[in-house]
């Protein structure tokens, strides 16, 4: 079974299942679809987020011998879950379908609120600096990083990844209204890429470094030389893409309170300005 789901990670410790008394995602989501199911079910995401981050389009799949129709599956995990966390979606899946190993990109979204009073409403759900941002200006430094490259200077210290080669496949910083927003697409990702991507680009947009100080931090391949790590609470998973003969729909970018200001092309999967070698396609 595929699942596609939404949660507000401000009250989880992340996707993966902790320690007892940590509540993720994980854990919750796993008991909810053990009760439909009747059966503890092991669950497999697109891509595991940390405590605070946040998800409009995730993926996993898990497997039962369990018959419900769809609409069973989405309304009775719905009802037992908290609700902090909703299920769009449920499909049977297709062949060997695996919700990380199919994926052929992820899209996340970082959003930045850039006004001179911190937000009260939508604290939790927004990063915010006090301090302009030039999203132009952003934005071309950010393409400093489309391609293949060894994103060292953007990984976690403590990032397990075998190799810091990621394949990066677009990025774009716009400004909607007092929201700054980058969005980037790639193959995949390192722990804490996009949150020290974004922090990096930050100190861009205010000035503080220059537009060419994104390419030379990617060249040192040093952590140390890209500044600090962005807030998780700006940070929103938005799509993952499949294959389309494994069935899964097509997301409709979020998060929700920003959609109505992207049109639909925009809301969409992003076309990809570099085509990775090992994903061109041919065609007769």
């Amino acid at each position: 079974m595929i699942i596609a789901f939404e949660y507000d990670g401000r009250g989880f410790h992340g996707w993966q299942l902790q320690k007892s008394g940590v509540r993720s995602v994980e854990s919750e989501l796993s008991r909810a679809v053990g009760k439909v199911a009747d059966h503890p079910v092991e669950l497999v995401c697109a891509g595991r987020t940390d405590a605070g981050v946040h998800a409009s389009y995730q993926i996993a799949h898990f497997d039962t011998p369990s018959v419900r129709n769809l609409r069973s599956w989405v309304m009775g995990i719905n009802t037992a879950l908290p609700e902090d966390i909703a299920v769009h979606w449920a499909g049977s899946g297709v062949g060997d379908f695996h919700a990380r190993f199919s994926a052929t990109y992820r899209r996340y979204r970082y959003i930045i609120y850039n006004h001179p009073v911190r937000p009260g409403i939508q604290r939790g759900q927004v990063s915010w600096t006090f301090r302009p941002l030039d999203a132009e200006r952003m934005h071309v430094a950010a393409q400093a990083l489309v391609g293949e490259h060894d994103f060292s200077s953007f990984r976690a210290a403590g990032c397990q990844s075998r190799t810091p080669i990621r394949f990066l496949e677009r990025i774009s910083v716009t400004r909607k209204r007092d929201f700054v927003v980058i969005d980037v697409q790639a193959n995949a990702f390192l722990h804490h890429m996009v949150r020290n991507i974004a922090g990096a680009l930050m100190a861009v947009g205010s000035g503080k470094e220059s537009i060419d100080s994104i390419r030379e931090i990617l060249m040192q391949r040093d952590r140390t030389v890209a500044g600090v790590t962005a807030p998780p609470h700006g940070l929103y998973l938005v799509d993952v893409g499949y294959p389309g003969e494994f069935g899964v729909p097509e997301a409709e970018c979020g998060p929700g309170f920003l959609r109505p200001w992207f049109t639909r092309s925009e809301n969409s999967p992003l076309a990809p300005t570099h085509i990775h070698p090992k994903q061109r396609v041919t065609t007769p």
